[in-house]
């Protein structure tokens, strides 16, 4: 059975986003069970888990001695055995990989750079300066994508691999209005995010979190 190391407490802002939701998702999508294995905080960088994830970080699994580290490496892995996730069609893999990777290099380093500002260095001067033109370019990149989707539901024939990253990346914003005041963009996260799968591995993700072991000062 597969290993999923997950961390058993994070503040309360990144409850629901810590990136081994991508990976519950997609295991549910595929109908594969797996454990849990909630990490302290002081366990991420230690030698033992540094060995597993080398940047201390989660996600990372293990399975019948196979290791594997990064969220959208173990998605890739899930989705490349689960038609429900990546079309048994070579064209069609392509497509879906290719889509994961737009999600994780083309549109999730100006979310995420809109977010450190947002929720890291709020309330300094020079991320006061900095905000609109990081969310400039962040509009950039939400253009292309609501303009690929047009009328589509998802970005290609049906769901795959590809819009379970692209959603999640979409929900980095959900502390802005930014996806919501675009129809086709909100229409489009919430038909992801509205799958039976997503809402059970947000659920344990959610359920997983521990607050008796926060850090002190917490």
């Amino acid at each position: 059975m597969i290993k999923l190391y997950a961390f058993r407490w994070v503040p309360d802002f990144a409850r629901g986003h810590v990136r081994d939701l991508r990976v519950r998702w997609a295991l549910e999508e595929a109908g594969i069970p797996y454990e849990q294995r909630l990490l302290d905080q002081d366990e991420k960088a230690k030698p033992d888990y540094m060995a597993l994830q080398p940047f201390a970080q989660v996600p990372a699994i293990e399975e019948n001695g196979f290791k594997l580290f990064e969220s959208g490496a173990i998605v890739l892995n899930i989705a490349r055995r689960c038609e429900a996730l990546m079309p048994a069609a070579a064209e069609g893999r392509a497509r879906t990989e290719a889509w994961m990777f737009a999600a994780l290099n083309s549109v999730e380093p100006f979310i995420g750079n809109l977010a450190d500002i947002d929720i890291f260095s709020k309330g300094e001067r020079w991320a006061e300066e900095r905000r609109p033109a990081a969310v400039d370019r962040v509009n950039g990149r939400l253009d292309r994508v609501e303009a690929w989707l047009g009328d589509r539901d998802y970005l290609e024939a049906g769901f795959s691999a590809g819009d379970l990253l692209m959603s999640d990346v979409l929900r980095i914003l959900d502390h802005t209005d930014l996806v919501d005041r675009r129809p086709v963009l909100k229409a489009y996260r919430d038909r992801c995010t509205a799958r039976p799968a997503f809402q059970k591995a947000l659920a344990d993700q959610l359920a997983s979190f521990d607050d008796s072991a926060a850090p002190p000062g917490f």
